[in-house]
């Protein structure tokens, strides 16, 4: 695709590029002191930030289900929630040139592995304006510069956000092109931000299926792929039946909007009277196997697709399983490998689920939502990786560096 050098996209990825050797540049003291400020100046212009972010809500809800409007609101709380994890990262260590290993080879050179930061990360993602500040304050703890392209409705949110964050970039003395941010709403930049090669050096798309599977399809840039949740609780035949009904409600209930609530519920059969007599979830829509609708006699049938879908609102499928390698095998096939979780007071079984399932995070006796870089004490995250190259999981400070290899001699010669 021919590229238009006069766009937004190009020249603000022209920026980018120029602005990223200063971010590798900043010291340690400068990154965490800017930090700090633009938390500060997004605490002091909280008004500010509410009365568009107000705009972008009411725009936004004939459009919108609950669940999903839930993403877009912010309010006092969740703006000093987004202040909180800049200050965090500030007291992280910094993840540049650490160094990872020490070679000393027979031929007397000196090698040393130490990370470095990657340079250019695009981001593009849907209505959550809290990863604007998130990805900003990541990005430039790792030494990078950040573009981001964030979703048409929260597009008043992420300018004011934007424009804050800058401002403590300019009051540090730091170049305020670290952190870029397209504001046309366009379909067109998206494919443009695709294909910036030589500009970009990793795109990491965060939304629903569809968006993360167009980036994946059509990027000609290094693609970190952010997946689905398709998160299950599995209540093993030993399980604690108080413990498994306060997990179940918390991975279901207390924020079913976000990729880390439990979309899918299995149940051991052995527990299936007991659990679901003590499980109060009536503001719940169940898609539920046979088995299971006679304890949950308001639940819908279950089809296939059911045990397949994210549904990101008060609604999960739930099966009852014969055993704990049926749970498995269910996993396997219906679930994304983000978060999945068991719940159980046998310790075998307990280690036979952390050590088969094949998820980005495995649990015993934890909420899937814990599933979260800020919780994971990483500050705050950029994401949720669900592959394996190069990271997996919340991605943090250490998920955004590369490395380089440091090779000193004596003037040795190839033989």
């Amino acid at each position: 695709m021919a590229r238009l050098k006069t766009s937004e996209v190009w020249r603000k990825a022209r920026k980018a590029r120029l602005a990223a050797r200063a971010a590798a540049r900043l010291d340690s003291q400068t990154k965490n002191k800017i930090l700090l400020s633009m938390a500060d100046y997004l605490e002091q212009g909280l008004a500010v930030v509410l009365k568009a972010n107000a705009q972008d809500v009411m725009a936004a809800r004939p459009r919108l289900p609950a669940s999903l409007l839930d993403r877009l609101i912010l309010n006092e709380r969740r703006v000093k929630v987004m202040a909180d994890g800049l200050r965090a990262v500030a007291k992280l260590p910094d993840p540049n040139k650490r160094l990872v290993e020490r070679i000393k080879r027979p031929n007397r050179l000196r090698i040393e592995k130490i990370t470095v930061p990657l340079g250019v990360i695009a981001l593009i993602y849907e209505a959550r304006p809290n990863v604007t500040a998130d990805a900003a304050g990541l990005c430039l703890k790792a030494g990078s510069a950040v573009i981001l392209r964030g979703g048409s409705d929260a597009a008043r949110s992420n300018q004011v956000i934007v424009r804050i964050l800058r401002k403590a970039l300019r009051a540090n003395n730091a170049p305020e092109d670290i952190v870029q941010s397209i504001e046309t709403t366009s379909r067109r930049a998206v494919t443009e931000l695709l294909n910036l090669r030589g500009y970009v050096d990793l795109l990491i798309p965060r939304g629903g299926a569809g968006l993360i599977q167009k980036v994946v399809a059509e990027s000609s840039l290094p693609v970190l792929e952010t997946g689905t949740g398709n998160c299950h609780v599995y209540v093993d035949e030993y399980a604690d039946v108080r413990k498994a009904v306060r997990i179940t409600v918390n991975a279901k209930c207390q924020r079913p909007s976000v990729c880390n609530a439990a979309e899918s519920l299995l149940v051991h059969q052995k527990i299936a009277a007991r659990f679901f007599g003590a499980l109060k979830m009536d503001e719940v829509l169940f898609y539920a196997c046979p088995r299971a609708r006679r304890y949950l006699p308001q639940a819908r049938p279950a089809r296939e697709a059911d045990y397949a879908r994210e549904y990101l609102d008060l609604a999960m499928s739930v099966k009852i399983v014969d055993s704990l390698d049926e749970a498995i095998e269910h996993i396997y096939r219906y679930g994304t490998k983000h978060t999945e979780t068991i719940v159980t007071e046998n310790k075998q079984n307990a280690e036979k689920f952390l050590r088969e399932i094949d998820a980005a995070a495995v649990m015993v006796n934890a909420s899937t939502r814990f599933t979260d870089g800020g919780e994971f004490g990483f500050g705050c995250e950029i994401g949720i990786s669900t592959q394996k190259l190069h990271a997996r999981g919340p991605l943090g400070l250490r998920e955004l560096m590369s490395y380089k290899y440091l090779v000193r001699g004596q003037g040795q010669v190839r033989a």
